[in-house]
Order: C-alpha cells, then sequence, then structure tokens
C-alpha cells in the first residue's frame, strides 16, 4: 500500500513544491527588501559616510557567511534525523527575530548579532533543496533545482522593489516590514508546509559528520564530485561581486538613490525568474545539463565584464538580461550533484553544498569590498575603478569553467 510520504512526493509532488516555492519567495522576499538600505544602516550606525562603511560592509557579510558556513551542516543534519518540516519552520521564526533586532538596532554591535542571527536560521537553504530532492525524480530535479532560484527571482523583484519605496519613508522601516513578512511566513509553514522525508530514509544524527569539519571530510566521499564542489566554490565566490557590491557601484558612480537601487534589483529578479523559473527546465531538456552550466559560466563572464565596464546607468539595464542567464549554471551543477547522491544523504550533499557556498561568502565579500575600496576610496573620481570586483569576478569564473569542463571529461 502506498505510503503517505509515497503520496506526497509522487501524486501530490506539484503541490509540495507549490509550497517550497512560496515558502522561499516570501524568505527571499524579506531578504530581498533590506538591501536597499543595509549599505545605509550599516554607515549609521557605524557613524561614517557611506562610501567609508565598504569594509564595515565586508565585514558584516563576512560574519553572515560565517555563520551560515557553521550552521549549515547542522541544519542539513538534523533534516535528514527530523524531516524537513519542522527545521524549516524554526528557521522561519529565526529570521522574523533577526529582522526585529536589526530594526531596533542601537550600534554596529547589535547589527553584528542580527546578522549572526540571519546567519544561524538562513542556514535553512540546505533543508530547503533537500526538501526539493525528495520530491523530485531524476527527470523534475533540475527544473525543481531552477525553480528554487526563480522563487528567489521573485522575491527579489517584489522585495527591492517594496525597500526602496520603505527606504524613502526611513532606514529602518524596510526591516520591520521583513519582520512581519517572515512571521506570516512561519505561520504559512506552520499550516500548509507538508514533511516529505519518510521515516525510513532518515538517518541517526551525527555532530562528526554535521559541522563545519566533518561537512568537508565528508566531501572526500564523493571522490567524483571533487571538481564540482570547488566548481560551486568559485561560482558563487565570484557571484559576491553583484551582491555585494550593486548598491555601492550604482550610488557612487551612478548616482542612484534608495528607489532606485530597488527598482534595478526588481528587474534584475523579474528576468532571474523568467530564466531560472522557465529557461533552465527547458534548456537541461534540450541540450542537457552539462551544456546549460557551461551556457551559465560563459554567460557570467561576459556579463560581469560587461558591468565593470558600463560607463552609464542604462548600460546596467542592457546588461541584465545576459546577467540573468548566469543563474542556469547553478541549479544545473547542483542538480548533477544530487543525481549522484543517495536518498538518505541529499540533506548532507546539500548542507555540504551550503558550507562550501557559505566558505565563499565568507572570502568573497571581504576580498570584492576591499577590492573596490582600494581602486575608489581616496582617489580622485576620474581614476576610480569601479568595476574592479566585477572583473575579479570574471577571471574567477574562467578558471571555474576550466575545473567545471575537467569534471565533466572525468565523467565521460
Amino acid at each position: 500500500m502506498e505510503s503517505y510520504f509515497d503520496y506526497i512526493c509522487a501524486m501530490n509532488s506539484k503541490n509540495a513544491m507549490l509550497f517550497i516555492f512560496i515558502t522561499i519567495v516570501i524568505d527571499a522576499t524579506g531578504l530581498g527588501i533590506i538591501i536597499p538600505t543595509l549599505p545605509d544602516l550599516i554607515a549609521e550606525t557605524s557613524h561614517v559616510e557611506l562610501g567609508d562603511s565598504k569594509m564595515y560592509a565586508g565585514y558584516i557579510a563576512m560574519v553572515y557567511a560565517a555563520m551560515q558556513f557553521i550552521f549549515a551542516p547542522i541544519v542539513g543534519g538534523l533534516s535528514d534525523r527530523f524531516g524537513r518540516r519542522p527545521i524549516l519552520l524554526l528557521s522561519l521564526f529565526g529570521l522574523a527575530v533577526d529582522y526585529l533586532i536589526m530594526f531596533y538596532a542601537p550600534s554596529l554591535l547589535w547589527l553584528v548579532i542580527g546578522r549572526c542571527i540571519s546567519g544561524m536560521f538562513g542556514a535553512s537553504y540546505s533543508t530547503a533543496t533537500a526538501y526539493i530532492a525528495d520530491i523530485s525524480t531524476d527527470e523534475t530535479r533540475t527544473k525543481n533545482f531552477g525553480m528554487v532560484g526563480a522563487a528567489f527571482g521573485v522575491g527579489f523583484i517584489i522585495g527591492p522593489a517594496i525597500g526602496g519605496v520603505l527606504g524613502d519613508v526611513g532606514i529602518r522601516v524596510p526591516f520591520l516590514f521583513a519582520a512581519g513578512l517572515s512571521f506570516l511566513n512561519f505561520l504559512y509553514g506552520l499550516f500548509i508546509l507538508k514533511e516529505t522525508l519518510a521515516p525510513e530514509n532518515r538517518r541517526p544524527f551525527s555532530f562528526k559528520r554535521s559541522n563545519p569539519i566533518g561537512s568537508f571530510i565528508q566531501i572526500v566521499k564523493y571522490k567524483e564530485l571533487a571538481n564540482l564542489f570547488l566548481v560551486i566554490f568559485i561560482y558563487y565566490l565570484a557571484g559576491t561581486a553583484i551582491q555585494h557590491t550593486w548598491v555601492y557601484l550604482t550610488k557612487e558612480k551612478f548616482l542612484w538613490d534608495e528607489l532606485d537601487v530597488g527598482i534595478s534589483l526588481a528587474v534584475v529578479g523579474v528576468f532571474v525568474a523568467i530564466v531560472q523559473g522557465g529557461l533552465t527546465g527547458i534548456f537541461s531538456k534540450k541540450w542537457g545539463d552539462v551544456n546549460t552550466a557551461y551556457i551559465g559560466l560563459i554567460t557570467f563572464v561576459l556579463a560581469t565584464v560587461g558591468i565593470g565596464l558600463a560607463s552609464q546607468g542604462w548600460m546596467l539595464y542592457a546588461l541584465m538580461v545576459p546577467y540573468a542567464f548566469t543563474g542556469l549554471a547553478g541549479p544545473t551543477i547542483q542538480a548533477i550533484m544530487s543525481k549522484n547522491t543517495k536518498a538518505s544523504e541529499q540533506g548532507e550533499l546539500q548542507g555540504s553544498i551550503t558550507s562550501i557556498v557559505s566558505l565563499a561568502e565568507i572570502v568573497g565579500p571581504i576580498f570584492m569590498m576591499a577590492l573596490m575600496s582600494w581602486t575608489t576610496v581616496g582617489i580622485p573620481e576620474e581614476e576610480r575603478v569601479y568595476g574592479s570586483p566585477y572583473f575579479a569576478a570574471a577571471i574567477f569564473v574562467v578558471i571555474g569553467f576550466f575545473f567545471f569542463n575537467r569534471a565533466m571529461r572525468k565523467r565521460a
């Protein structure tokens, strides 16, 4: 007789996918809301001008990623033991608390504390991706992982636009709104989100396996995936250039305000949602995961060089379409890795991947912010190179391209 979990993962997989899609959309909306004003809040709490706050922003981003690095394998391991649903609910509630702390933050220290909490509970990404792995077949896995990117894209359509508008009211207002949104997300999950990990597919929690060091030790057993873990690291390291310097690039070089920044990020979100939600599965079906990943990596190089060279604000909008196609690489590489992993180890794998991503996001923000500071702060305007992080990102992805090619040759 078909079990409840078979029913969820097979007959009801579309509904389960819808549940997690909406959860990620709301979560990403909360994250997107704070982007336009976070640099201003960092500058306010550190008592410096916006242009001089780059390194503080880099350190705060590093702290956030460090907490994800530490907690992602723990969260992933706990979800393999207790199921996906309770871990996701705990994480969603924790994010609501975090945004409230950041709303009230009287100093930079409290802002750091808030980002620490956010990093701890933001590690739920590994659980969300394991949830998707539970309800996916080999035929739908790439498409479903692409839907994660689409969900973030939709969230980043809504979030930055709201954040830009609320930022004009006050730089802290978006954080209060994000707190309310995260709490609503928690309530949504409490009443709607279903469990997808069958009892027979659960495994005992082991701290030896579920800590950052243990997580990296576990990576060793995936010998055929070693190069792909490296590609994931390089890919997300390069991605920190866009994530953490966009606001500074647009505000300092093109003199955009919070609303302009919010609109630009919303437009990027539209294109990312279209590509990752609508085209990832189509590209993968037509050309395969490997060729789709190649397209994403090549486009990444071209788009970041273009952003770095842009001399007018409208050029950034022209580059948003090719930039959106860079998102083809992440879901397809992750799908390749997931297809080569047992059902009982999906949470562990996704925790390891999240740790790799978090490690990249520990190193990346500091490097990219330092590079941007070295090429802009204290330098005459005509000699500043605002695009330096984007050129570095392109170089990193070229290196990642060769490692990906090497991994695919070994599989052949």
